[in-house]
């Protein structure tokens, strides 16, 4: 006979319940806690692509300020106090800023610009100045052979890039020093020949290593000593052949001056370490015609023939500086100054007023006569890697770091 079931008691029924219900608010919570899971990691992930985007952002705009320093849009000068400001605007709507300040429009593609300034003045626009001390007086360089490096006296000025970049309500600010790439100078003096040297006339050279800032007009005798450095001193004048002086010329230098030597350059590729082949890739393609003003770094041939003597030059007055390689006589008139280096292939003539600080190099086919008008060459080591440096293709980072 099989056994009747015996039938659930009413507070069997009700426990029952009350156990369902309890898994039930059990699962409702685990769903409740893994959703409220989920939208936190979404939080968390979100923000943190819009750190990382901002942190890029504002990479982005150190490289817009590089390329502006780059391309000597940016030039701050030798005032320590200095600012420029890129503004994410439209050329034209630049805000008015104060005495040392410089405002400049985004050069970013229109309709594309990343978030790494803002249209009106604030903290978050993009800066670059000079690191200085203090009290912004005195403008910080970096030299590899000073000790300590950072310092007020020579090398090549530190430039601070601020730049901020945002991504939705995320920011990130970054502070870049940088100096630009330094470029090695093999100076012999400041006017350097292969061929004979005839001094006469006003011409006055000075082979003292003067400060980077030396103000144009300085004559190569007393007060130019007072933009001396100290160090890396040269010959006035430094020659394979005869160097010969009459007027009212003057020389100075360690020594004065140099004949008969050996050793000059192959090229100009000597005068900065380079090859040959390094040398002609870092100037670029030759110029059949001569900029003018020559601010930069100018190779000028109009045959394509390295080393070929062919050409002639001439500048009537002007303000230049960089680095001016011409393959070719070359003739100076008028009130020329320049800051750097000048190498010439071929023969020089200066007429009228010029002024160089860096070096002059003449490699001739016949005696170089510096005799008429008046010519005055002060060899400067800073002067010749900065202004020409300033114009290579790369930076050098110092530090980097994020703030706040």
């Amino acid at each position: 006979m099989v056994p009747i079931p015996k039938a659930a008691s009413r507070g069997e029924r009700g426990i029952g319940l009350v156990v369902a219900l309890l898994v039930l608010l059990v699962l409702s919570l685990l769903a409740t806690v893994l959703m409220v899971s989920v939208n936190v990691d979404k939080k968390i992930t979100s923000h943190g692509l819009r750190q990382a985007s901002a942190l890029n952002t504002a990479e982005a705009g150190v490289g817009e300020a590089l390329a502006r320093i780059r391309n000597a849009d940016i030039s701050l000068g030798t005032n320590a106090r200095a600012v420029a400001q890129i503004f994410n605007v439209a050329a034209g709507s630049v805000p008015v800023l104060g005495t040392d300040s410089t405002g400049f429009a985004t050069a970013q593609p229109a309709g594309a610009w990343l978030a790494y300034s803002t249209a009106s003045r604030g903290p978050n626009v993009l800066t670059v100045q000079y690191k200085t001390d203090p009290a912004r007086t005195a403008i910080y360089k970096y030299d590899p052979a000073a000790n300590p490096h950072v310092q007020t006296t020579s090398g090549y000025p530190v430039y601070v890039v601020t730049s901020t970049g945002t991504a939705g309500g995320d920011r990130r600010r970054v502070q870049v020093e940088v100096i630009q790439k330094p470029i090695i100078v093999n100076a012999k003096g400041a006017v350097v020949a292969q061929v004979g040297i005839d001094f006469s006339g006003n011409s006055d050279v000075c082979g003292y290593n003067h400060i980077a800032t030396t103000p144009a007009g300085t004559k190569g005798r007393p007060p130019c000593n007072t933009y001396e450095m100290g160090s890396g001193n040269l010959p006035g004048a430094w020659s394979e052949g005869v160097i010969s002086s009459g007027g009212s010329s003057v020389q100075n230098g360690n020594p004065p001056a140099a004949p008969a030597q050996t050793g000059f350059y192959q090229g100009p590729w000597d005068c900065f370490n380079m090859t040959q082949s390094e040398f002609y890739t870092w100037v670029g393609a030759a110029r059949s015609s001569q900029p003018d003003p020559p601010t930069g770094i100018y190779y000028l041939d109009n045959d394509g023939v390295h080393q070929n003597n062919s050409g002639s030059w001439a500048y009537n007055g002007g303000d230049g500086d960089g680095l001016l390689y011409a393959d070719g006589d070359m003739t100076i008139n008028g009130n020329f100054t320049f800051r750097g280096m000048i190498y010439i292939e071929g023969d020089l003539k200066i007429n009228g007023t010029c002024w160089i600080l860096g070096g002059l190099v003449v490699k001739g086919t016949t005696t170089v006569k510096i005799a008429n008008g008046d010519c005055c060459v002060l060899y400067s080591a800073d002067a010749i890697s900065q202004n020409i440096s300033k114009y290579g293709a790369s930076f050098v980072t110092l530090s980097w770091r994020e703030i706040p």
